[in-house]
């Protein structure tokens, strides 16, 4: 169970087969495997220890991919950065993880700028745009042509990576990945998602996410193509697909609408397109109808799952995405557990409930993670009794279907990205005049649910949405920022323990609704 085993095995099994391509670069697995060789015996020259992290902060290319397999190679451990975190955030992220390299392409330069002298565990750069590399950056490309080294085979519970997420107590946890938990996912997604050796799979969805990255192992375990875009953009992934012939892809149901409402769409020859995989929220019926409309002959497969269990948990079969016939009635589940997956809905105690009762999700198997990094009391509390407690609420039918009804942790999801309210009520907290603050996820349709934030004022002390938006903005994420502030006169609601009544406050934006997320 090593993550480089996949590459190996597409080089025997489709030696004259297309691994990647990405606009005008087009390589062979022979061309891909060398490279990669080649990449970490560069990246052993620059001094990476056994177990040492390398992180990215990168848009898509075939280089990031190249990256996810040379560390490994070189017996590394991958720490994939969120290209839409804020300076702070990142430079946190690189002394929690201690990365000793930090590859950066050319959309992050000034990134580079902005954390210049803040990176003290950073002993190299290394550049991945064409152009030349900064003051002290070695060249991507130098490296591709360095002498290639025997594969270090680290495997099974060895650490493979850690996968940064938002934290309850407003730090990011570094999730910590081991190759078994991500050999098995990828185990699951093969079926799951109908990946073979013919398929071809666009990323559109930032790599640098596990909802990507399982289909970046999927696929190369199969000996599959991997066509990359930059980022998503609806008109370069129609562009993609046509001239690609593009089978598998992955969006959010608001990549989805995007795509199928592109005013040029029916342009586009999408015939190839077999199945698409979607997450973070439901599929809203109008979206579906239209999606299925202009994509007749693709299928629709909703997953759930989450970092910490790398990240699939469950899949609906495509057949359920649907409103009509036989299989009706399932659209709003998530599915049922992946193959390698145990999925129970329990009680405070842990302890199963009654099919059709409310309870926590909670996932066991061995995609779930070692731990988070560096902190031993909050892995105790997540895996506590063998089970990683997910804090979403959920119920479960007579024939094992999961359904997602609350979110029991404090987190919002808005466009597919997990933000945890701590994180944007401690940026808050900073500004001059903010007496209480309290963050909660309100409904929005295009994003699912979007970050609100009702903040009290000191004494004598005037603030205005803008004040408090703009504050975030230096510190925080754009898509962790407020999209609105009530800004309040009389204290926060508290139960009697002192904690803010958040149900309270998230009550009039929830009024009428089943469920309490979106």
């Amino acid at each position: 169970m090593y993550v480089t085993q996949a590459l190996r095995r597409a080089l025997q099994v489709k030696p004259h087969g297309t691994a990647t391509i990405f606009r005008d670069r087009r390589r062979t697995w022979p061309q891909s495997v060398e490279r990669i060789a080649k990449l970490a015996g560069g990246l052993k020259s620059l001094g990476l220890s056994a177990g040492g992290r390398a992180a990215i902060l990168a848009l898509n290319s075939d280089r990031y991919f190249e990256y996810l397999f040379a560390v490994p190679w070189a017996g590394g451990v991958t720490v994939p950065i969120n290209t839409r975190l804020a300076p702070p955030e990142i430079e946190y992220i690189l002394a929690d993880s201690g990365s000793e390299i930090l590859f950066v392409d050319e959309n992050f330069k000034p990134a580079l700028a902005a954390l210049s002298g803040r990176m003290p565990s950073v002993r190299r750069i290394v550049y991945m745009g064409d152009d030349a590399p900064p003051a002290g950056a070695v060249a991507f490309e130098s490296l591709a042509r360095a002498p290639a080294v025997p594969d270090a085979l680290v495997g099974d519970r060895e650490l493979a990576g850690i996968f940064y997420t938002g934290g309850t107590t407003g730090k990011s946890k570094g999730v910590m990945l081991s190759h078994e938990n991500l050999v098995i996912n990828a185990a699951n997604a093969v079926p799951g998602l109908g990946y073979s050796m013919d398929t071809i799979y666009l990323h559109s969805a930032p790599m640098f996410h596990l909802a990507d990255g399982a289909s970046t192992f999927a696929v190369t375990m199969v000996a599959g193509t991997h066509v990359f875009v930059p980022r998503f953009d609806p008109g370069d992934c129609l562009d993609a697909i046509q001239r690609e012939k593009v089978t598998h892809g992955q969006f959010v149901p608001t990549m989805i609408n995007m795509l199928a409402n592109f005013p040029k769409v029916r342009d586009y020859d999408l015939s190839k397109l077999k199945r698409i995989l979607y997450g973070a929220s439901p599929m809203p019926e109008a979206v579906l109808l239209r999606a299925l409309e202009i994509m007749p002959h693709c299928e629709f497969i909703h997953a759930y799952g989450m970092t910490e269990v790398a990240p699939i948990a469950t899949l609906l079969d495509p057949r359920y995405t649907t409103l009509t016939g036989p299989y009706a009635g399932r659209i709003k589940s998530c599915g049922q557990a992946a193959i390698l997956c145990e999925i129970k809905v329990a009680d405070e105690n842990g302890d199963e409930v009654p099919r059709g009762t409310v309870g926590e999700i909670l996932i066991r198997g061995p995609n779930v993670m070692l731990g988070y990094w560096k902190k031993p009391e909050a892995t105790a509390e997540a895996l506590r009794g063998g089970w990683y407690h997910s804090g979403d609420g959920g119920k479960m039918d007579d024939e094992g279907f999961l359904y997602i009804v609350d979110r029991l942790k404090d987190m919002i999801i808005s466009g597919g990205e997990n933000i945890y309210s701590a994180e944007v009520e401690s940026a808050i907290s900073t500004l001059d005049g903010v007496a209480e603050v309290a963050v909660i996820g309100i409904p929005d349709d295009k994003w699912g649910e979007a970050v609100h934030a009702i903040v009290v004022p000191r004494a004598g002390r005037t603030l205005t949405a803008d004040d408090v938006i703009r504050h975030c903005h230096t510190l925080i994420a754009g898509y962790k920022c407020p999209k609105g502030v009530t800004i309040r006169a009389e204290s926060l609601p508290l139960s009697g323990a002192g904690k803010v009544l958040k149900t309270n406050l998230r009550e009039p934006y929830w009024r009428g609704r089943e469920k309490r997320v979106n």
